[in-house]
């Protein structure tokens, strides 16, 4: 498993997000808080809310062209 964390600023990086996500087959989960959903869930993500860190656990380690696919999402 490898871990990153995320954050969204507008609906359009989820969606966009989203889209990235579902071209790869690994299980992926997102958490904040005490709060986990299915990383490729629309309705999961946007529970989680923008503007805050969200932990991502892939549950693969060889996902390195997922990371750099989610760059623009990532965060120190």
């Amino acid at each position: 498993m490898r871990k990153k964390t995320v954050m969204f600023r507008k609906i359009d990086d989820m969606l966009d997000f989203i889209k990235k996500v579902e071209n790869y087959p690994f299980d992926m989960d997102m958490k904040s808080g005490r709060f986990t959903v299915d990383a490729k869930s629309l309705f999961g993500i946007l529970n989680l809310g923008l503007e805050k860190k969200i932990e991502l656990k892939v549950y693969d380690e060889d996902c390195d062209a997922l990371f750099e696919d989610i760059a623009p999402y990532v965060t120190a």
